[in-house]
């Protein structure tokens, strides 16, 4: 399958009303807002979009919608997660039909796999439906780690084409080159590891925080990959502390709040996801407000 995938692929929120009901219009101006800033990819109903509080029809909405936005000038992918692989194929071809072109694949959402199973999860996986796939590969969260071994089971299906590395050890990134070579694209998707991947050689990027600051965040990345560290290292460290947020339980939140006060668009979730309150929500707007401030001194002196 002759797909490349590289660049920043935003993990686009799912925007909400306050009663928990989909805003396609305010997600449809956030993925506008995405590509009109120079992403090179959108992945939408990923963990952080609040994949497995929508259901099936509501993905159909979200997916249509973004299609709509998107049309055409970026790659559009669907976060996919379930619990059977039945399940897995029979959605995936649900997505494909609704405008996805390709997938963020989760491992079984409720079953920690073992090695043997996880190979056979994804290859039956490939088998099932027609879309280039991005393993999502997210141990701390999901207790099932796609290691190199693993992917080595799986270098003769053409159709998983790339591997979301989010195990926190930046070690891996070069363990997966020298195993497997430049069979798989290798995207960091972990936000307080971009620079340090970058420079072990990732070609692409799975952001949260680009949701809020998507110029800023591609700009790192075209730094980076263009061998401009010293520049990027200025700009990651102003970046660091709001990408911290992205390692949280709640990134859900803690990334909506920062689009909410960077740019305006509605904060809210779906239960059982609550808004911040209190110190924690405190805490998170001081970090969200240093760092615009942090930038906007950055623009002054530029200027």
């Amino acid at each position: 399958m002759a797909t490349t995938w590289a660049g920043v692929f935003p993990a686009a929120t799912t925007k909400m009303s306050e009663n928990g009901e989909i805003d396609l219009a305010a997600t449809q101006n956030s993925i506008e807002r995405l590509v009109q800033s120079g992403v090179s990819g959108v992945i939408v109903l990923p963990m952080l979009g609040e994949n497995a509080s929508l259901t099936l029809s509501e993905k159909e909405k979200v997916i249509r919608a973004a299609k709509e936005v998107v049309s055409g000038r970026v790659p559009l992918l669907s976060g996919l997660a379930e619990i059977s692989t039945d399940a897995a194929i029979d959605t995936a071809k649900k997505l494909r039909g609704f405008g996805a072109e390709g997938l963020m694949a989760f491992p079984s959402i409720a079953y920690k796999s073992d090695p043997r199973e996880t190979s056979e999860w994804y290859r039956r996986l490939a088998a099932g439906c027609d879309l280039p796939i991005m393993i999502y590969n997210n141990p701390i969260a999901y207790g099932v780690d796609v290691t190199p071994t693993i992917l080595r089971t799986l270098e003769d299906v053409d159709q998983i084409v790339c591997i979301k590395e989010e195990s926190g050890d930046i070690r891996r990134v070069t363990d997966l080159y020298n195993e497997l070579g430049d069979r798989f694209a290798v995207f960091c998707g972990v936000d307080d590891l971009i620079l340090e991947s970058l420079s072990l050689g990732v070609t692409g990027w799975v952001s949260g925080m680009t949701n809020a600051w998507p110029e800023e965040c591609v700009r790192i990345f075209d730094l980076a990959r263009a061998g401009n560290f010293a520049e990027a290292l200025q700009l990651y460290r102003v970046m660091t502390p709001a990408f911290h947020l992205d390692t949280s339980v709640k990134l859900v939140q803690y990334i909506k709040l920062a689009e909410h006060l960077v740019y305006g668009a509605p904060e809210w979730t779906r239960a059982p996801r609550l808004p911040l309150v209190g110190e924690e929500r405190e805490r998170v707007i001081a970090v969200i407000n240093d760092t615009i401030a942090s930038l906007s001194n950055r623009n002054l002196e530029a200027a």
